[in-house]
């Protein structure tokens, strides 16, 4: 007898949206979690956009939101800034959320769906039959327990060990790696209506970000390809000249500083086998040219869920009877994630010059959304040598 249906470790979103439309259809489900509380310390920038969220049935209340923007601002190396719209922005543009709040309201949504929610609970390793996963083993407050499940859930993040015990190929190439760093800095004076992003050396192979928290706060923080990284220190040294360089943030002071790494790589061949599945970072879901992963673990969850709940109905949880989750996701998110990826590999190979001309240009001529195809298309007409390397776009 199986304890439940579905054991998800890690109650990131991408955990808690699989744990909510898993049990929301049926579905017992456990979520176990290593940390002692849900959304913290705060491992991202925290903007989304609003465009989604229907599409998970969210409605976000007041404490998860901490501000809400016009659009974004992208700076090119010269200082040219570049203004879009909200709906023009991507997914990680027009919300600046507080994580701690909307992280626990994520979790309460599954909880009120039925899943059950276990804290400072690590998972040891997977249980086994043949080669079927049958369960976990975890260790909460001193105390190992197995739990017995139809399927285990990764959704432990960028390092997920669910992942790796499974033998699925989650393996990055360094440039397929970048390493970030984010103060939350106060006391200081900024375009707070905008998300802000800045390209070029500033930030080799990455960008660096300001999102507002609120008129005094926001987070700033660097992604920074591995590649480009020789010695220890070096993301935190860029992040602080930047900080330098602008007169408005120099006076400001940390709440909190936060690191990392995150994915962006190519979508992965493999998201599942019997009795595993992976979601969200676990699953490689990230966009590879901002590295935004909120949207996509969320929804990729939401397919996640109802995919459980349907093995579970049927009692088959074999990687044939998950294969409608690799379906589902990879209907709604590889080819995008697949293209930002190619565009990615050429993007950090752009010098400071060539940014400055390309913000330029779309400020000359416009663009209607952000994407490669439409923003290659501005930049063609009046600089077609710029978009050579990119011809398999157009």
């Amino acid at each position: 007898m199986n304890d439940y249906d579905v054991v998800v470790v890690g109650a990131g979103p991408a955990g808690t949206s699989t744990a909510r439309w898993a049990a929301r259809n049926g579905a017992s489900v456990l979520v176990v979690e290593k940390r002692q509380e849900i959304g913290s310390p705060v491992g991202c920038g925290e903007g989304i956009s609003r465009s989604w969220l229907d599409s998970v049935d969210l409605k976000l209340d007041s404490r998860s939101v901490a501000c809400q923007v016009k659009g974004a601002k992208i700076v090119s190396p010269n200082g040219t800034p570049f203004y879009l719209s909200e709906h023009m922005a991507g997914n990680e543009v027009g919300l600046v959320l507080d994580r701690v709040f909307f992280d626990k309201s994520l979790a309460k949504l599954a909880a009120i769906a039925g899943a059950d929610i276990m804290l400072k609970a690590s998972a040891l390793e997977l249980l086994r039959e043949g080669d079927a996963v049958v369960g976990v083993k975890i260790r909460s407050f001193g105390e190992t327990r197995e739990i017995r499940c139809g399927c285990v859930v990764g959704a432990d993040g960028f390092e997920s060990q669910v992942g790796r015990w499974a033998g699925i190929n989650t393996s990055l190439a360094p440039k397929d790696i970048t390493t970030c760093l984010q103060y939350r800095l106060t006391n200081i004076e900024h375009e707070h209506e905008y998300c802000q992003f800045y390209l070029g050396s500033v930030a080799p192979g990455g960008y660096v970000w300001v999102f507002p928290k609120d008129e005094e706060t926001a987070n700033v923080g660097i992604g920074v390809g591995l590649p480009r990284l020789k010695e220890p220190g070096e993301v935190k040294g860029y992040l602080d000249r930047f900080i330098e360089s602008q007169p408005g943030l120099r006076k400001g002071e940390p709440l909190d500083i936060v690191s990392g790494a995150v994915s962006v790589c190519a979508p992965i061949d493999r998201t599942v086998a019997d009795g595993v599945l992976l979601v969200g970072d676990s699953a490689r879901q990230i966009d590879p040219i901002t590295g935004g992963g909120i949207s996509n673990s969320c929804r990729a969850g939401r397919v996640a869920g109802e995919v459980l709940a349907q093995a579970a109905e049927k009692g088959d949880f074999s990687a044939e009877s998950l294969k409608a989750y690799e379906n589902g996701w990879r209907d709604l998110l590889e080819d995008h994630l697949y293209r930002n990826w190619i565009a990615k590999e050429k993007l950090v190979t752009l010098s400071d010059e060539t940014f400055d001309k390309v913000i330029e240009t779309l400020n000359d001529v416009g663009v209607e959304s952000v994407s490669t195809l439409a923003i290659l298309k501005a930049v063609e007409k009046r600089h077609p040598d710029l978009v050579k390397e990119f011809q398999e776009f157009l």
